[in-house]
């Protein structure tokens, strides 16, 4: 009888998985001496030694672990496939964990959530909001908002939609200081920073032509939190940029005044980052789906 290429893959997989036969016939309800053997039988089909095996302990040999990186690719491309057929008519189901920027978690997010839940009866959401640059991998997130230029290629993103920048201060501040002209007065001014920015104390505007114009600014005060940056600025402390949307209600209100209008660069991007998946698992693509529909506009 010929043997199945695929014959002992799923085993071989699983004891690499397991860190031992014992508990991979545990996990996958069979013997382990039949373990033991169909391991036997692909070494002897492959004409190479895949483990190395004492009493008390468990390896790969080199030709092992490029076998297994192979199978582990194999194993998880069988299960997307399994999932991209039976999640086809299923409603999204399970926990998705979410990264988000403290600004649009709060501003945007918070008042956004209500209604995907509603919609989505069997998801349930793991969520973090903070500044800091999160690994979508490594931390096992499912989805992570990002603003701006995105660097990581390894990533999936799709953009959700757009904010501009602003430069404000409070009414209060101006009147005292004046309001600059040009992007070279900010260098006579107070300026607040945010300290994730790759470089917190060069701020970039462009002229009408499209040329960047970076201005080397004093920053007596450098954070890591938009809404900070925008209390102190409300406060009186001196001029900071933001996102829009991160001050969009003080700007509304009066509260905060822009300047430079003419000098800001283009809108930055919002988007959704993923990692990279033939089959996109429901619960991901109807946040997704749903944040397009809800902020695209």
């Amino acid at each position: 009888m010929t043997n199945n290429i695929f014959d002992g893959i799923p085993i071989f997989v699983g004891v690499v998985d397991a860190g031992g036969f014992t508990a991979a016939a545990r996990q996958m309800g069979h013997s382990t001496s039949h373990v033991s053997k169909e391991i036997a039988r692909l070494e002897e089909r492959l004409g190479v030694r895949l483990l190395n095996r004492t009493t008390r302990s468990l390896s790969l040999t080199d030709p092992g672990r490029v076998y297994y990186e192979q199978c582990r690719q194999i194993a998880d491309d069988a299960a997307d496939a399994m999932r991209s057929v039976t999640e086809t008519h299923a409603a999204p189901r399970g926990l998705l964990k979410i990264s988000a920027p403290v600004s649009f978690g709060l501003g945007y997010l918070a008042d956004a959530l209500p209604a995907f839940l509603s919609d989505n009866p069997d998801v349930s959401l793991d969520m973090e909001i903070n500044d800091r640059m999160v690994d979508v991998v490594s931390d096992g997130f499912d989805v992570v908002l990002r603003i701006g230029e995105l660097k990581d290629t390894s990533l999936i993103a799709r953009q959700i939609t757009t904010t501009q920048g602003v430069t404000v201060a409070a009414p209060d501040y101006w009147r005292r200081h004046g309001k600059p002209r040009h992007p070279s007065d900010l260098t006579a001014h107070t300026c607040i920073g945010y300290s994730l920015a790759q470089a917190p104390s060069r701020w970039t505007y462009q002229d009408h032509s499209g040329r960047p114009i970076h201005v080397d600014v004093t920053t007596r005060v450098l954070c890591n939190s938009a809404e900070m940056e925008c209390a102190l600025a409300l406060g009186g402390t001196g001029v900071t940029r933001l996102p829009e949307f991160a001050c969009r209600r003080e700007l509304a209100d009066g509260l905060l005044e822009p300047v430079l209008v003419d000098f800001q660069r283009p809108p930055m991007g919002i988007f959704a980052v993923y990692p990279h998946r033939r089959h996109l698992a429901k619960k991901v693509r109807a946040f997704i789906d749903f944040l397009v529909d809800r902020f695209g506009a």
